[in-house]
């Protein structure tokens, strides 16, 4: 049974305040190479996609929640840097904070919207199961082109498609889903990584 919207309006700022701030503190307490999980666009996206899967149905409902999710997150995580490193809080407002709150919306719509395909059938279903998968392939793709310069990447690129492997496992409800979203990750992840050094670069 889907949640009501009273359920999903309570969850989803207590849930982005605790994405936001609990990542800093990952960040800067837990060791390497786990510590990278924090600091991880893949992180953030498969959390708008549990939002979804949890609200169940409703792709509008869903795409709003895990945009305000993410939204709420980011000035949450600036926060906690503030409280605890003693960080200006004047970034909470700065055009960078915008910036990610902008890729939080974009990313809230689509992963969000991935939460419900991934418990429908069909194509849906493929997709919606493939994308958290392609973020964490995509993540290590990064992670292995960067090697040469960064010492122990290798361990980040092992921690990422071992989740990617997860969460097809998890997610997939057959044998056939998981072959074919495991199939249809890696394009997606190509794109992305291609989309991502677009941006990065601009």
């Amino acid at each position: 049974m889907p949640p009501s919207r009273r359920a999903v309006a309570l969850v989803v700022p207590v849930a982005g305040f605790l994405l936001g701030f609990l990542d800093f503190v990952w960040i800067k307490w837990v060791p390497f190479p786990f510590a990278e999980l924090g600091n991880s666009t893949a992180t953030w996206a498969v959390a708008a996609f549990a939002l979804g899967w949890w609200i169940r149905s409703g792709a509008v409902r869903a795409a709003v929640a895990a945009s305000v999710l993410l939204i709420v997150a980011v000035p949450s995580y600036y926060l906690a840097a503030t409280l605890l490193q003693g960080d200006d809080l004047a970034v909470i407002w700065a055009l960078t904070s915008f910036v990610w709150m902008a890729f939080g919306v974009v990313a809230g719509v689509v992963f969000g919207v991935a939460g419900i395909w991934a418990r429908t059938d069909g194509w849906r279903r493929v997709v919606g199961t493939a994308l958290p998968v392609a973020v964490f392939v995509e993540e290590a793709l990064r992670f292995a082109l960067k090697s040469g310069s960064y010492p122990g990447a290798w361990w980040n690129v092992a921690i990422d498609l071992g989740l990617a492997v997860l969460l097809v496992a998890l997610i997939g409800r057959s044998a056939r889903v998981r072959l074919l979203a495991a199939a249809v990750a890696l394009p997606l992840a190509a794109a992305g990584a291609l989309t991502f050094a677009a941006v990065a670069g601009s």
